[in-house]
């Protein structure tokens, strides 16, 4: 009998990390809609959500972000709980000109940023997220939900690593007035 995609793999639970993000149209809206698609995948269970930041972008001029961070619990392996990601931005209206569409504007972005201790490269996919480190928008509500989460390869905590980023020109601020 074959596996319905929408049925959670046999397998253990892992935690994972997820990053959201959107600079166009209703952003906290995105960030609501894509919430709400990840958790209709019966193989992923919401273990708590950070608060919504206001972030300046990185790279190109271009209009501010929301920012998020999400843990869950999944027995989707990397690759599957990657490309439903990737589904659900499509859904939301993401569109990608190849396999990584740059730092520019998104109605949405959904990043795979910690699956478990896993350190995997591959074409589509690499854990930790590779810029993570480097971001504030990413560790500011990632060190709100899991500040003692170690991020393979620098074996670091995300508490850590936000007290040693220096970038200057990343400013990130609660909006206390969004909410999920």
């Amino acid at each position: 009998m074959k596996r319905s995609p929408n049925r959670p793999a046999a397998g253990r639970w892992q935690d994972a990390f997820i990053g959201l993000g959107s600079n166009l149209g209703r952003r906290e809206d995105f960030l609501r809609k894509a919430l709400k698609i990840l958790l209709s995948h019966p193989a992923i269970k919401l273990v708590r959500a950070s608060g919504i930041y206001s972030a300046s972008p990185v790279g190109p001029p271009q209009p501010d972000f929301l920012n998020a961070a999400v843990h869950v619990r999944t027995v989707l392996p990397p690759r599957p709980l990657f490309r439903f990601l990737m589904k659900a931005e499509r859904s939301l209206g993401r569109r990608r000109s190849g396999p990584s569409s740059g730092p520019g504007p998104r109605v949405i972005d959904l990043d795979l940023l910690l699956y478990g201790s896993r350190r995997m490269r591959s074409r589509t996919l690499t854990l930790p997220h590779p810029r993570m480190a480097g971001r504030k928008f990413v560790l500011v509500p990632l060190r709100e939900i899991a500040p003692d989460a170690v991020v393979p390869g620098p074996n670091a905590t995300v508490a850590r690593l936000r007290r040693e980023l220096t970038a200057r020109g990343q400013k990130v601020k609660l909006c206390p007035h969004l909410t999920w």
